[in-house]
């Protein structure tokens, strides 16, 4: 599917010079001079590299057209992890490298989205929001607000986050997945 060079957004797949680009930042700059452009920072999937690409806005892009299909996590070992699709309960495995360090955030029995291009995984989408149970954190010091001071908290997978003063061991809260921020505490 083609898309002009100014609709490339950060998580789109695009088609570039024969390969599969992850597209990881875009800045567009419009010059005093000259015509308007997109400067766009792009992963190779296949190779893993980076490339810094400047597209103009009357530039067409290739955006790889991609099969997204909703599995559950079930385990992991040394070098795979194994997922289940939902419709027909078949089990894949895909390698580690492919999640990346967003590895610590499957817990049994999430539901994921895999992105696949021609029945080969690509990238596995997370949830925006995932709740979690807050295994150890400091207590409160006095004179500390809930505005203006965060605590550290460890959280399952000994994962390490900022927390409010006013979540407690054993509360459940909800991460965003992405940037590993406390949303909300869940009562």
């Amino acid at each position: 599917m083609k898309i002009s060079a100014i609709e490339i957004k950060p998580g789109n797949i695009i088609e570039h010079k024969n390969d599969l680009y992850l597209c990881l930042k875009t800045q567009h700059v419009k010059p005093g001079k000259g015509g308007a452009f997109n400067q766009v920072e792009l992963k190779s999937i296949t190779k893993g590299t980076k490339l810094n690409e400047r597209f103009r806005s009357d530039e067409t892009i290739e955006k790889a057209s991609l099969d997204e299909r909703n599995y559950q996590f079930l385990y992991s070992d040394e070098q795979s992890l194994y997922f289940m699709d939902t419709k027909d309960y078949e089990q894949i495995s895909i390698t580690k490298e492919l999640i990346g360090e967003d590895e610590d955030l499957l817990t049994e029995n999430l539901d994921v989205a895999i992105e696949f291009y021609e029945d080969k995984p690509l990238k596995v989408n997370l949830p925006k929001h995932l709740e979690f149970e807050i295994i150890e954190t400091d207590g409160v010091v006095k004179g500390q607000t809930a505005s203006s001071s965060y605590k550290p908290a460890v959280i399952q997978n000994n994962i390490k986050i900022q927390v409010p003063p006013f979540i407690n061991q054993g509360d459940k809260v909800v991460i965003e997945s992405a940037s590993r921020e406390y949303v909300k505490k869940v009562s």
